[in-house]
């Protein structure tokens, strides 16, 4: 299964893809999507929908996950976020990826164990479980990133219809998935 993961911005998108094939997770790609402030809102979302497009026809993912916006006390700011979510989440539909969307706190608590965890504390666990070298310097990509992982995680078999079934718990979730589950040496 392959998985890109989003997490969407108007000035810097990051994506990831990951692949999980007989129990282990690779890393295909971890890259951000840039925009220049000066560029015009329907310039930068064509940017930000082009590049996605580019990545789900080069990779050819499976499934599509995205962060949920973060509510804020800045409505513009949240506004803008939910134009580069649209935008992602068009490009994924358009190519007729299933989609999923976490709470940055759901993303945190999947990969840390703690939905309030740092970005830095984020980014540890990411490089310790993935058994990474390096990681992209910007957030945005690590974040992308997480969001896969989170999916990778959370998504556990699907049904007959085609719709994915999720874990009753994380317990429940370790004991069905023995072959997904990380252990530290």
């Amino acid at each position: 299964m392959i998985i890109l993961g989003v997490d969407p911005g108007t000035l810097t998108t990051g994506f990831s893809i990951v692949e999980f094939s007989r129990g282990r997770t690779t890393l295909l790609a971890c890259d951000v999507i840039r925009n220049r402030s000066s560029r015009s809102m329907p310039l930068r979302l064509k940017t930000i929908y082009d590049a996605l497009c580019d990545a789900i026809d080069r990779y050819r993912p499976d499934e599509f996950a995205i962060e949920t916006a973060f509510y804020g006390k800045n409505a513009q700011s949240a506004l803008k976020l939910g134009h580069a979510r649209g935008v992602s989440i068009l490009a994924a539909v358009n190519r007729q990826l299933p989609t999923a969307e976490y709470s940055p706190r759901e993303v945190k608590k999947a990969v840390v164990g703690n939905g309030a965890a740092s970005k830095e504390q984020v980014r540890y666990m990411l490089k310790s479980r993935m058994q990474l070298a390096t990681l992209p310097k910007l957030f945005d990509a690590t974040d992308a990133l997480a969001v896969a992982l989170c999916h990778l995680q959370c998504t556990t078999e699907r049904r007959s219809d085609g719709r994915t079934k999720r874990s009753e718990s994380w317990k429940a979730f370790a004991v069905n998935n023995p072959e997904r589950v990380i252990r530290q040496k």
